[in-house]
């Protein structure tokens, strides 16, 4: 399983990548897009809506379920990835290249997990 040494991650398995400027851009794991199975379609937010720390930011449909996607932290979007309403499954196959959501304004990352936290995450519930 794929997860970069660079990026935050939570426990409902969203990543985080701070930008040089302060903002953020996020997206789902590989844990995460595996278990979904193949994304169809990506319903994201509006740019300058509210992102607000562990509520629903996005969905994703998959041929499985759809999914609530949440924020890991506070902010508020600059930019959505308008790439993916069009190709859902790049979620699939780069899920840490098809970021969704790019965020400014971000507060409450410094609680996020990093990749051995991550890492260790998974497997104390049981995925390795």
């Amino acid at each position: 399983m794929n997860i970069p040494e660079n990026l935050k991650y939570t426990r409902s398995h969203e990543w985080l990548q701070l930008l040089d400027d302060g903002a953020a851009r996020m997206g789902i794991t590989d844990f995460a897009q595996g278990e979904m199975g193949v994304l169809v379609f990506i319903d994201l937010p509006q740019e300058g809506d509210e992102a607000v720390k562990g509520e629903g930011l996005c969905e994703a449909e998959s041929v499985k379920a759809v999914s609530e996607i949440y924020s890991p932290v506070n902010g508020s979007v600059r930019r959505v990835n308008r790439a993916l309403e069009d190709a859902p499954e790049s979620v699939n196959d780069a899920p840490y290249d098809a970021w969704m959501v790019e965020l400014e304004n971000v507060t409450g990352a410094e609680d996020l997990m990093d990749a051995a936290a991550y890492r260790e995450f998974l497997k104390s519930e049981g995925h390795e």
